[in-house]
């Protein structure tokens, strides 16, 4: 089993979805705790209405997403904190519950696992992915 990965930095809606229709991908997991963007086309409504017209569904697992102080540090490029607040952050209940529900999902259909930076290795999405990797055995593809 496959898990998707990919993020927006840079790159316009139109090619984020190409990346996704390629991979397969039938389902977006938005784990962004802010389901807006200032970047076109990546606001929750506009992209889950896009992602729909494309044939892709969406979901926004926003208690998933890394709580401020962890964004702050991504943005400083503190992997090392970012990673320790959303740990930290993975221990309540209802991102555990979140993270259950993300479980189940990927065990049905091909999943993606969406957020803003680029670069997988400073996304708490990693974090996700490398979980589910360890305890399910899914392999990672970052797109």
């Amino acid at each position: 089993m496959k898990l998707f990965t990919i993020g927006y930095e840079g790159s316009t809606q139109a090619q984020v979805l190409d990346r996704l229709k390629a991979a397969g991908v039938e389902l977006v997991a938005d784990v962004r705790a802010v389901a807006s963007s200032r970047i076109a086309g990546f606001s929750k409504t506009v992209l889950g209405e896009s992602l729909k017209a494309e044939g892709l569904d969406y979901l926004q697992l926003r208690a998933l997403g890394t709580p401020k102080a962890g964004r702050d540090a991504a943005r400083k490029g503190d992997v090392a904190t970012m990673q320790a607040i959303f740990n930290a952050h993975m221990q309540e209940p209802d991102a555990e519950a979140a993270f259950q529900q993300l479980r189940h999902v990927a065990g049905e259909k091909r999943v993606a696992l969406l957020c803003f930076e680029a670069d997988a290795c400073g996304c708490h999405r990693a974090v996700l992915a490398g979980r589910l990797a360890r305890e399910d055995g899914v392999e990672v593809v970052n797109l």
